[in-house]
């Protein structure tokens, strides 16, 4: 995973051996506090939140996701099951990122993208 912390600071994290997603979740807390914003991060397309992050921004640029839709999408574009309980979690994290907006319908979670208005 590669990204940048918009003051020139480039960084990239390799993780390899047993993963948990303890660990992956330390490692997105840490791109949190270095202030990475959703234009400097790339996600490694190998990587199950890799290939999340562009399931969302090819298949649901537009308009309201939930996590069903995100399973089901992921299942048909990669012929890998994933738990919906990964699936929430790493919705929950690009939301927290602010990657995503989120808003509760009922007891679940509505997902959109968040667009940014580049100002350069």
């Amino acid at each position: 995973m590669d990204f940048e912390d918009g003051e020139g600071g480039k960084y990239t994290v390799s993780l390899e051996g047993t993963i948990s997603k303890e660990k992956v979740l330390k490692i997105m807390d840490l791109v949190e506090l270095l202030g990475v914003s959703e234009e400097h991060t790339q996600f490694s397309d190998e990587t199950t939140i890799g290939r999340l992050h562009q399931l969302i921004e090819k298949k649901f640029p537009l308009g309201h996701f939930t996590s069903n839709e995100i399973l089901e999408s992921y299942e048909d574009e990669y012929g890998q099951p994933i738990r919906l309980a990964t699936v929430s979690t790493y919705l929950s994290r690009f939301a927290d990122q602010g990657i995503l907006l989120r808003n509760r319908t009922g007891i679940s979670w509505a997902y959109r993208r968040v667009h940014l208005n580049s100002n350069k």
